[in-house]
């Protein structure tokens, strides 16, 4: 058999969302390169696979993947498995398939769960597009920089998150979009599934007071942000109508003309030409 690399997803809680196909890649690799073997040996016991493990983690993956990709160019079939669901959605197997690519070996990715899918899903948001952020930044800055970015994208926002910070990033949601509906994802398709809906800062409550009980917040969360709705973009469209007011009345201040005032206040606050004109001129009657 010729040399090439497998992606292997496996599942993200339930051992009954296996596939077929991935239970046949691992049965008919050479090795199974795993981001913990630990992990992927316990998988490969429940059924019954008896294969080599090599470990393969985010550190490691940098200084052995020329190496890899020379095994499975010398005819070496090497199949990959991360902790939990699709390698490569947010973990180290994305790097894995970039080497490939670019040595121009073989590589098969197989089909499987994601964490991030089943949450975009199962959050009953409406919207038929959705963003995949990775793993929420841990800095109150990055927080709201990455959510403000985002904040007009006209798409569902989906993010991992650790039990620990759940409560501080929905606090940054709340603070940013106040008026999402937001879901928190957690335990998905395990025993203790739960999918909690409401405000980031009704979620951020709820939360906050779990977190004081015993045994607090646990097991692995998604974060599903919906995509904005006509009362946010209403809200919005108010408060940059306000700032481009006050705007306009600086800006004449210092003597500007009504053209240039409103070609800066549809640059700076994204309204449309005719409103910004409207607003120019309001300003520029006021300072006379």
């Amino acid at each position: 058999m010729n040399g090439k690399l497998i992606i292997v997803p496996t599942p993200i809680g339930n051992l009954g969302d296996m596939t077929l196909r991935s239970l046949e890649a691992l049965r008919g690799a050479d090795v199974v390169c795993a981001e913990d073997t630990r992990v992927t040996g316990k998988l490969l016991a429940h059924f019954g696979i008896e294969k080599r493990l090599e470990r393969l983690d985010e550190a490691m993956i940098g200084a052995k993947a020329a190496r890899v990709m020379e095994r499975v160019g010398a005819g070496e079939v090497i199949a990959y498995c991360s902790d939990a669901g699709m390698p490569g959605v947010s973990d180290p197997g994305l790097r894995l398939v970039a080497a490939a690519r670019e040595a121009g070996v073989p590589v098969e990715v197989l089909p499987g769960a994601s964490a991030a899918a089943c949450a975009y899903v199962t959050s009953g948001t409406v919207c038929p597009r959705f963003y995949f952020g990775g793993f929420f930044p841990r800095k109150a800055g990055e927080q709201r920089a990455v959510l403000e970015a985002l904040r007009g994208l006209d798409a569902a926002l989906v993010f991992y998150e650790s039990p620990n910070r759940l409560v501080a990033a929905l606090s940054a949601i709340a603070e940013v979009l106040p008026l999402r509906s937001v879901a928190v994802c957690r335990e998905l398709t395990k025993l203790h599934e739960e999918v909690a809906r409401g405000t980031a800062a009704e979620l951020a409550e709820a939360f906050a007071a779990r977190a004081e009980e015993p045994g607090g917040i646990r097991g692995e969360i998604a974060l599903v942000i919906d995509a904005p709705d006509e009362a946010e973009e209403a809200a919005v469209a108010h408060d940059a109508a306000v700032s481009a007011e006050a705007r306009a009345a600086e800006l004449a201040a210092e003597g500007l003309r009504t053209k240039e005032i409103a070609k800066r206040l549809a640059f700076e606050f994204g309204i449309p030409r005719n409103d910004a004109y409207e607003a120019a001129m309001s300003a520029q009657n006021a300072a006379r």
